[in-house]
Order: C-alpha cells, then structure tokens, then sequence
C-alpha cells in the first residue's frame, strides 16, 4: 500500500475516517484496495498493515472484474475533476477470520489529479437478512398450521359500495368446496351460489349483523358440491375488522360438520319419536286408568251396592233372639261400605271425575283434596273458571300437578302452597309454588328423579315447559306452560 497520500487522499481521509459507515476506497483502474475508515477496519478486522496489496475482491468476493466493470460501466465516464457517478450493489463482505456477512454497496465514483476512485459505502444487511429469515420461517410455519387445518382457511373482505372479494384462501378449499382457490377469488359471488337457497337468507343476514356490530359471524348451512352432486353442511367462523374505505375483512374457518349434522338431526329425529312414543304411552295409560276406573265404579261399585242392599234385607228378617247373628250381619255392613269408600278412593285415583267438570275444577279439587290429606295449608287461585282443553292435555296437566304435590309432601318440608292458574292470550302457566327447604341442583340430576323427569317429558309431550326456579322468600316453584289450541273458526252463518 502506497505511504504517500495524493491530494484526492488526502480531500477524503478526514470525512471517510470519521463516518459511521463502513467505507472503502478502491482504485477504479486496478480494482486495488486503497484504503478502509476506522469503522470498516473495525467491523472487518483488518488493520493497515493487512491492507497492502489487496483488492476489492478480497474483501467482497462478490466484486470481481466483471461485476464491477459492469456496474462501472453503468455509473459511466468522469470528464470533469468535480464530477460524481453513484452505483449500488448487493453483496458479500469478508471478515479477516473468514466469516461473512450480507451487505449493500454504494459506489460514488470520482475523478481526481487523474485517478479515478471509487468511494464503496456500505450498508450491514444481517438485520434485514435476520428480519427476512424470521419471517420465512413464520410464513412456513403459519403454512404448515393453515394446510394442516381440518377446514377452509379465508379472508373476506366487502366493500362500502357492496363488493366483495377472497383476498386469501387455503389449499383446503378445493377440498370443502369443490372448487379451486383461484376459480373462487374470480367469482367471488360463486360462493353464495354454491349455498342452498334455502339457506341464503340466513347467511346474508348473519353477515349484515356481524358487519354492523363488528361482532364474531357464526353461520351453519348448505351447500351444493357440484363436483360430487351432494350437498355438504358448513359451519363458517370468522372475526370482522374495519379496512380501509369502509370496508369490512372477516378472517375466519370454513369446516365440514355434515357428519356431525346428520347425527344431531337422527338424533332429534330420535327424540321426536321418542316425544311421541312417550306421549301415546301416556294416553293409553290415561285411557287404559279411565277403562279400569269406569269397570270398578260401575261393575264393583254396584254389586258392593246391590250386596249392602241384600245384606240389609237380611239384617231385618233376623230373629230377635240371636245376637250374634246380628252382630255378624252388623260386621258385614261395616265391610261393605269401608269397600265401598275403598272403590271410590281407588276409582278417583285412577281417574277423578272432577276432570269431566273441566281442568280448573280438577285442579281445585286436587289442591283440597292434598290439604286433607297432607295437613299442608294449599291455596288455589285462578281467574278463569273455566278454560277449554284437550282431554289428554288436561289430563297430563293435572298428573303433572299430582307429581309437584307428591313431591312437596315428601321433600319439601314445607306448611304452605300456594297454586296460580293463568291464561295468557294462547298460553296456559301453572305455578306450584311452596315456602319449603328448596331444592339442590345436584337433587335435580340425581339418576333416580323419574319424578322430575316424568313432569319434564309430560310437559314436552303437551308441546310446553316446565321449570324450577326457587320461589319469592324460599322454597321451590314449578311452573308448567303450555300452548293453547286456537279457538275454532267460526263460519259466518253457522249457528
């Protein structure tokens, strides 16, 4: 390396040795290696000594004559002594232990005393190169996550104006739908085609109000795979965020639910059969109740009357002077009419015929009849004295309210119920409400509460609900509703 410094040197060691960037400055004609600032010096690990006899090339192997005749070529010809040409580069800088480092070169060419010089300024890329790495290797990641997904991967976006585009759509696409992804963002109203019209309104609606309110957009529905003549059940996810113009970007998951769909409606299919058979089991047992009731009261009933009524003639007709005799015939007619009591409680039991009277005498009835026999004070309070009901709601009404009063006498500890029946326009509400100890929810998914249950599934059969609910002050309230046939149409000039 030459010891004497020239005039151009000498203009540049000041400013390049005090610049924070790294800077080198190469012979234009010989590609030799000049000088280095302090900055390069440091970050390459050369010291002057090293310096003398290289050239550009060993320090940037990306910098041979031909890269750099090309790029000097391009800067073009200095004439004047004041003149400056700039170039830029990509390459590599080698440290003096051998390592590497990416960088970008900026070469300013001057023309000075008749040498010309190539000022190379450059520019430490391991940040930018880190950054770029870091992030192919989150782009293979997210990749790996979103072609791994069970499902559909999205974006979509819908303009101010009402346009609509797939910005982003997975390679499970092809699979779900049927369709390629670039076929879908193309005809972005493809999608909606592909929904069963019976299911477009729905989707359309779910996507105004997740719109309006920015809120999650949940969507179930159909659709039609043409390339499998099938139709396929989606569930769609996806979470809205304000863009640009006043649009609106969903970024979400498409998945196939068809099998899980299938199975839920077999099984609400199921439990509709069920509903059913319950409910017809349930009338044949009021039926079969009412049949046996009606042969006891009739059949047992009149021949227990037509004995008391024998026994009595053969009462009177008895000779005065045997006691015992009489005594028999006494004990016989005591028999008689405590079977006779026995027949009626049993033929009440089966099926009161108070509920011929109507449902809320039935219930009336019922409510006196549990206060004598539970000592427990049961206050009735309706409004209507009479209301219109089937034969099977009001008998699976008044069974349901049996069950309540069984289980208040049993469970609830309590001194007092108080009955509320109600019409509401088409809907009828018992309330069964008593100032007892309460139920526990664990009491109400014990294995073994049929009691509960069979109030449940009559009140489901009647097309209604019942629920528990702690009442006012303590205790438990059962309140059954249940929907009301709509009165019949009248014709206009029927009687």
């Amino acid at each position: 390396m030459t010891t004497t410094m020239t005039t151009t040197e000498a203009l540049l060691a000041a400013p390049m040795h005090a610049a924070p960037a790294e800077i080198l400055l190469i012979d234009a004609a010989t590609l030799a290696l000049v000088d280095m600032n302090a900055t390069a010096r440091a970050n390459l690990g050369y010291d002057g000594a090293a310096l003398s006899g290289m050239r550009a090339v060993d320090i940037a192997p990306g910098l041979d004559d031909g890269t750099l005749g090309a790029l000097l070529a391009g800067m073009g010809e200095d004439k004047g002594d004041e003149t400056i040409k700039q170039g830029c580069l990509r390459t590599e800088l080698r440290r003096a232990d051998g390592s590497t480092y990416p960088a970008r070169l900026t070469f300013l060419r001057t023309q000075r005393d008749g040498r010309s010089l190539l000022l190379a300024i450059g520019h430490d890329l391991s940040p930018e190169q880190a950054a770029s790495n870091a992030l192919a290797q989150y782009q293979t990641r997210f990749n790996a996550i979103v072609n791994h997904t069970p499902g559909l991967v999205y974006q979509f976006t819908l303009g101010a104006d009402g346009r609509h585009a797939f910005p982003y759509l997975s390679d499970g696409c092809a699979p779900l739908l049927g369709v390629q992804p670039a076929q879908l963002q193309a005809d972005p109203d493809l999608f909606l085609r592909l929904v069963l019209p019976e299911d477009r309104k729905g989707y359309l609606e779910a996507m105004a109000v997740s719109k309006i309110s920015l809120s999650s957009w949940n969507w179930e529905g159909r659709i039609w795979i043409d390339a499998w003549k099938d139709v396929k059940w989606i569930n769609l996810r996806a979470t809205p965020h304000a863009v640009a113009a006043g649009a609106v970007q969903w970024d979400g998951i498409m998945t196939n639910i068809t099998e899980s769909k299938v199975e839920q409606q077999e099984t609400l299919r199921s439990r509709a059969r069920l509903a059913e058979l319950t409910d017809h089991i349930e009338q044949v047992k009021e039926q079969e109740r009412a049949r046996i009731a009606r042969e006891i009261h009739d059949d047992l009933g009149g021949n227990l009357t037509a004995i008391k009524m024998a026994l009595s003639m053969l009462s009177s007709r008895l000779p005065p002077d045997q006691p015992g005799l009489l005594e028999k015939a006494t004990y016989l007619d005591d028999l008689v009419d405590r079977t006779i009591e026995a027949v009626h409680r049993i033929s009440l039991d089966l099926r009161p015929s108070t509920l011929d009277l109507g449902i809320v005498a039935a219930l009336e009835w019922q409510a006196r009849e549990f206060e004598k026999g539970s000592g427990i004070a049961c206050i009735f309070r309706s409004a209507e004295r009479e209301i219109e009901l089937d034969p099977d709601h009001a008998a699976a009404l008044f069974r349901i309210f049996q069950e309540a009063l069984t289980n208040v006498a049993k469970h609830a500890g309590a001194t007092r119920v108080t009955v509320t029946l109600r019409r509401q326009r088409q809907h009828l509400t018992l309330a069964i409400c008593d100032n007892g100890r309460g139920i526990a929810p664990a009491d109400r998914l014990k294995p073994a509460s049929f009691g509960l249950r069979g109030m449940s599934e009559r009140a489901r059969a009647l097309g209604g609900t019942l629920t528990l609910s702690a009442a006012p002050g303590g205790g438990t309230m059962v309140t059954i509703k249940i929907r009301l046939a709509p009165p019949p149409v009248k014709i206009p000039g029927e009687q």
